[in-house]
C-alpha cells in the first residue's frame, strides 16, 4: 500500500505505510498541471502498482488517466464533499476508471458512477 498526496502533513495519518508527495495543481495553473502529471507518471513508473484508487481533484484524475494508459486497474471514489453534484474530476473520471463510484445515491447514473455505499 502506498499513499500519495499533495500535502506532506498527511504523512502522520498513514503510520508506517509508504507515503509519497506529488505536485498539486488545478485548472487555473496549466504549467502546474503538467508538473503534477509528470510527478504522478514518475511515481507510477517507480512503484508499479496493481491498482490506483483516487478520491479526487486534478492530481487524482491524472493518476487514473496515466495509470489506465499504463495498464493499471483504476478506481475513482468521488469525494464525500460533493453531495450536490459530481466534482469536475469525478465527472471526467468515468473515461478512465475501471470502477467509478459516488458516495451519494442520487448522483448515481445508469452510465455514470455507481453508488454501493458511503463512508458515513
Amino acid at each position: 500500500m502506498i499513499y500519495a498526496t499533495a500535502k506532506e502533513g498527511y504523512k502522520s495519518d498513514v503510520g508506517d505505510a509508504k507515503f509519497r508527495v506529488i505536485v498539486d495543481a488545478n485548472r487555473s495553473n496549466k504549467l502546474g498541471l503538467l508538473r503534477s502529471a509528470w510527478s504522478i507518471f514518475m511515481l507510477l513508473r517507480q512503484e508499479d502498482p496493481d491498482v490506483v484508487i483516487s478520491t479526487g481533484a486534478a492530481p487524482g484524475f491524472f493518476a487514473l488517466k496515466i495509470g489506465r494508459m499504463m495498464g493499471i486497474r483504476t478506481i475513482w471514489v468521488d469525494s464525500i464533499a460533493n453531495a450536490e453534484e459530481l466534482s469536475m474530476s469525478g465527472d471526467k473520471a468515468g473515461s478512465c476508471a475501471d470502477l467509478w463510484l459516488t458516495q451519494w445515491p442520487h448522483l448515481a447514473r445508469k452510465n455514470g458512477p455507481s453508488c454501493i455505499g458511503n463512508v458515513l
